[in-house]
């Protein structure tokens, strides 16, 4: 009976233990924060967005400088003249709105086509490293706490960061852990 007994018992751990999920998760406003690729595509597209608006900025000072002309001027025009003018101005004050709406829609279609592709460069990574280091499950987690408590060793963030910065090519990006924070 005693044999049976410890049979069955073997028998129920192995199936258990068989049937065990290795699971982790990923702090995904980390990754965001400092991933490298993530880093210096935003740095681009600030450059880029400083240099529309510098651009932008010259078109509108030289207007301004026209509306100002008008204004001094207008006195001694006839009605037709100001009003063949104003219909001038008010054309080209439209155009302006309309590049400069042209400008910050394509920037942001832009921006967000390259952040969806590092998006899901990020998540295709992240799969690979599951499959490659056998997870049953990596969750993602962020600032609206999807994981509310995760056992100590389940973080693997700075796990995929190093080597998402490896293959992107740069430094490793240091950031502070729980252990140093601690201290």
């Amino acid at each position: 009976m005693i044999k049976r007994f410890i049979g069955i018992s073997a028998i129920a751990i192995l199936m258990v233990s068989c049937n065990e999920q290795k699971t982790a998760y990923v702090d995904t406003t980390k990754i965001v924060q400092e991933y490298k690729e993530m880093k210096d595509v935003e740095a681009e597209f600030t450059n880029k967005s400083d240099s529309v608006r510098k651009q932008l900025d010259s078109v509108a000072r030289a207007f301004q400088q026209e509306v100002q002309a008008y204004q001094s001027e207008m006195k001694s025009m006839s009605q037709a003249q100001r009003q063949e003018k104003e219909q001038e101005l008010m054309q080209k004050q439209q155009m302006l709105q309309q590049q400069q709406q042209m400008q910050s829609n394509r920037l942001r279609e832009e921006s967000g086509a390259v952040m969806d592709s590092i998006v899901k460069k990020i998540k295709d990574y992240v799969k690979d490293y599951g499959k490659e280091n056998n997870y049953t499950y990596i969750f993602g987690s962020n600032e609206s706490a999807n994981i509310m408590y995760a056992e100590e060793g389940l973080d693997i963030t700075q796990d995929i960061l190093k080597e998402l910065n490896e293959d992107y090519g740069g430094a490793e990006v240091e950031t502070e852990t729980a252990e140093e924070v601690e201290d």
